[in-house]
């Protein structure tokens, strides 16, 4: 299939090299691969992160670029480059880190804990060269409150690399994920939490 390069697909957001014709596979398959991802909102609403860590791949790369307002004509570039600033650039060992900070309870930023909801919808799944991996585009809303008075919520796309493994206890791993906030600016306190 001819590759379609990045800087040419929407506000160059697209996270991985897109093809001209990509394929959906079976219903069964994404409906699986649906379940995985709800049940993984799940798990870090309910502050589950060991679980969670077992739904990641030893090899994953959870990144978050920046992104600038820029005008039409720069919008390709408006995404920093891998490498460059970016919210989030963490392998599987950064990640659980995180997650042992969390578990101390000293991690002052949740410290009463937040209470969230990640809400996950636009589920699109295709088909990659390797027959047990997909890509997983989905939309997400995470809303949080913590304390009285405070709360905020994030929006943004995810670009994942989801991997058939079948003796994991989910049936797959993350194997990928590019995280793209709609906004430049967060407009949160902190970025304690996972997306």
């Amino acid at each position: 299939m001819e590759e379609i390069p990045e800087s040419e697909t929407e506000a160059g957001v697209a996270t991985m090299p897109i093809t001209a014709r990509r394929t959906a596979p079976s219903v069964d398959v994404c409906r699986e691969l649906e379940q995985f991802l709800f049940e993984e909102a799940d798990l870090l609403d309910t502050w589950q992160f060991d679980a969670w860590l077992t739904m990641l791949a030893d090899d994953i790369h959870y990144w978050a670029p920046v992104r600038e307002n820029l005008f039409h004509r720069q919008r390709k570039n408006e995404m920093a480059a891998p490498g460059g600033s970016a919210h989030f650039d963490e392998t599987r060992e950064h990640l659980a880190e995180r997650v042992d900070r969390l578990k101390t309870h000293q991690a002052w930023a949740e410290e009463p804990a937040s209470r969230t909801r990640h809400l996950v919808t636009n589920i699109r799944v295709f088909e990659t060269d390797n027959p047990d991996e997909f890509e997983v585009e989905s939309s997400f809303y995470v809303f949080r409150t913590r304390s009285e008075r405070d709360f905020d919520s994030v929006v943004g796309k995810r670009f994942d690399v989801i991997r058939r493994v079948d003796d994991s206890a989910y049936g797959f791993q993350l194997a990928r994920r590019k995280i793209v906030f709609d906004m430049a600016m967060l407009l949160v306190k902190n970025l304690s939490l996972f997306y």
